[in-house]
């Protein structure tokens, strides 16, 4: 194929997801207006799943209770799309002319632009011969865990979400990536992200007599400063990590009275699982000086998800996939960032890759998960693209081993 003609060939989705791009615009305003919590996603998946049927997908409800997935395709590698579908409890405080009608709840991490640029991406593969399958996963309760505590990617795996699949692609908008860039990298890129409840235990008393006491608030400050110290001088310079106390709580709320017990809530970040191992010992190391000055202690951990690790062969797919359609410049090697997704069960499953697509409102970036919370809709075009060629680029690549 000549020079010209292949660029044009490489260039098709995106040309395709401009031409849709009102279309695209308008499911992600639709969907934003329209919000729903972590698995109640009823009337979204509902949507999700009749667009998919009207696009020739054969589609299956209630994988991880509210979750949907849809197949396309008969013969060759599988490859899978995720994007996540819950809101957030958030009131929203935007004077845009869809803000969200459902008082309470929020699109505001992005989840509905996740699901346009899906949405798209299957539309644009379902008009093209494809040398495999694409699944869409449709994925509940990114967000927030079940009564078990398991999030919505966890219980669609319990659903054999994945059977079958070779690799699976995603993405999330990024507020503080201009729009037009796409950020992807192989290896960590998102961090292990897990909480920590410690009880000091001391004897409490009054305040005239500190000598018949074990003073919980001083073996609690104490603690804390030990703790402070896991990262600066137990865990290596070139391991990233993050250790913070965010609340410290005494059992007395008077001046005059020695407390009997203080709770100490915190969380920690991290990108290998030897460091989040490590991590833990150390908090109990350090809670260990609560019983050498004559108290106690008791800690409780909650694992959340955890590193999100981005396989280096699909990963340099989807990254040559988006040079090839916006050009290299447009294409940026970020720093991993220590926000936490649960795209990463799906990445220990099967080969996978997560990429960043630039959504910041210029002169004006908004923080995910706050109440002003809005995206630069104009890159929401290149976010379908890029997944639908890697998705055609992937089916390729497997279909080759």
């Amino acid at each position: 194929m000549p020079t010209t003609e292949k660029a044009e060939s490489d260039k098709h989705f995106l040309t395709n997801a401009k031409r849709l791009e009102g279309e695209t615009i308008e499911m992600r305003r639709h969907l934003h207006e329209h919000p729903e919590l972590s698995f109640h996603e009823i009337e979204t998946a509902k949507l999700m799943n009749d667009k998919l049927e009207s696009l020739g997908y054969k589609t299956k409800k209630g994988v991880g209770k509210t979750g949907v997935i849809g197949d396309l395709g008969k013969q060759g590698p599988l490859i899978a799309i995720r994007a996540d579908m819950d809101g957030l409890p958030i009131d929203e405080d935007n004077k845009a002319g869809y803000v969200s009608k459902n008082q309470g709840v929020m699109h505001a991490c992005g989840h509905d632009g996740h699901m346009a640029c899906g949405l798209t991406a299957a539309k644009m593969l379902a008009e093209t011969e494809v040398p495999g399958r694409i699944r869409m996963v449709l994925q509940p309760a990114e967000e927030f865990g079940d009564e078990e505590g398991k999030s919505g990617a966890f219980r669609m795996l319990e659903d054999d979400a994945l059977d079958g699949v070779s690799a699976i692609i995603g993405l999330h908008m990024d507020a503080s990536l201009p729009a037009g860039k796409v950020g992807i990298i192989p290896g960590p890129i998102m961090a292990a992200a897990d909480s920590f409840v410690i009880h000091i235990i001391g004897k409490g008393g009054h305040g005239a007599y500190p000598e018949s006491t074990v003073d919980a608030v001083v073996l609690g400050s104490q603690v804390v400063q030990a703790i402070q110290q896991i990262i600066s001088r137990r865990i290596s310079a070139l391991d990233p990590a993050i250790v913070t106390i965010g609340s410290f709580h005494s059992s007395s709320t008077r001046g005059n009275i020695i407390s009997e017990s203080v709770k100490l809530e915190g969380t920690f970040r991290s990108f290998s699982q030897a460091v989040r191992e490590q991590i833990m010992e150390e908090l109990d190391k350090a809670c260990q000086l609560a019983r050498i000055l004559g108290g106690d202690y008791k800690i409780e951990y909650e694992l959340g998800y955890p590193t999100t690790v981005n396989h280096p062969e699909v990963t340099e797919v989807m990254r040559q996939a988006a040079i090839d359609l916006i050009g290299q410049d447009n294409v940026i090697a970020i720093q991993p960032k220590t926000w936490s997704e649960d795209f990463s069960m799906f990445a220990e499953k099967v080969p996978g890759a997560f990429m960043f697509l630039g959504a910041e409102i210029k002169g004006s970036t908004r923080s995910h998960h706050s109440p002003t919370f809005d995206l630069d809709e104009s890159g929401l075009y290149i976010g379908s693209a890029v997944l639908a060629e890697t998705a055609r680029r992937l089916a390729l690549h497997y279909k080759g081993k």
